[in-house]
């Protein structure tokens, strides 16, 4: 069993998460500018080699992908392209960035710090690699 790699994909900058090898805590690494997230991938991946990768694909309440799917289908498209060979899986990110600036409260960062957005997407991507996890964890004990 490999890592899990997850983005949280924006238009200015792009939150990146990993999992332990075991696949069992999400953990924000670090946060790319997004014109520079194709050669910062192809850095990550050649050493890592991960058994997949999460994207966060935001919905609407309706359940129909938002606006930001524009900036992230051709990413994908592209992603597919150079690493044919890694399952990619589109998970729904709703309310994650939210939730990430509830937690810096909650654990007491200084509002000076919660400004910092790179530190948000961080977050925000290791909260929707949890969740996935969390979810996938869950669809297997059911099976059983």
């Amino acid at each position: 069993m490999g890592r899990l790699l997850c983005l949280d994909y924006g238009k200015k900058r792009v939150g990146i998460a990993m999992t332990d090898p075991l696949q069992i805590i999400a953990r924000g690494v670090e946060t790319v500018a997004a014109h520079d997230i194709r050669e910062h991938l192809r850095k990550i991946i050649g050493g890592l080699e991960p058994d997949a990768l999460v994207v966060g694909y935001p919905k609407t309440m309706r359940n129909k992908p938002s606006e930001a799917v524009r900036y992230i289908d051709p990413f994908l498209k592209w992603f597919r392209k150079e690493f044919p060979d890694i399952p990619v899986v589109r998970y729904d990110e709703r309310f994650t960035s939210r939730m990430a600036e509830r937690s810096l409260i909650e654990a007491g960062v200084p509002k000076m710090a919660r400004r910092d957005k790179s530190l948000v997407d961080q977050i925000s991507a290791a909260l929707i690699l949890q969740s996935f996890l969390d979810s996938e964890k869950n669809r297997k004990d059911l099976i059983k």
